[in-house]
């Protein structure tokens, strides 16, 4: 197994799911998912603002990723070319500094500066 390989990721996932019977209990179903990352991001927020260690950090960072690869696997759709179809899209958009930070959007309806 290569731990850098999407490929490898989605499978562990997808073996995950099955031992644990996803399909059949509920586990793959969408607004149950989405519940699911909105409470990983509560953790993530949490780690952040309490100032916890970087290892914890990134153990709930790799539970939302885990999430959102079962989300593609539950809803049928490749999320790793959804990555690089986004990615080109953002390479052709402009940044514009918003309260002090850089923010990378389309800026729809909005005069440039």
């Amino acid at each position: 197994m290569n731990q850098d390989s999407y490929r490898d990721m989605l499978s562990e996932i997808k073996s995950f799911h099955k031992k644990h019977k996803f399909s059949e209990n509920g586990g793959e179903e969408m607004i149950y998912r989405v519940s699911l990352m909105a409470e990983e991001l509560g953790e993530i927020s949490a780690c952040v603002t309490k100032g916890k260690q970087k290892n914890e950090l990134a153990e709930e960072c790799a539970d939302l990723l885990i999430l959102l690869m079962g989300t593609a696997i539950s809803a049928d759709f490749d999320l790793n070319q959804a990555f690089w179809d986004k990615m080109e899209k953002l390479e052709g958009r402009k940044s514009r500094m918003i309260d002090g930070r850089v923010r990378v959007s389309e800026f729809r309806g909005v005069d440039s500066k």
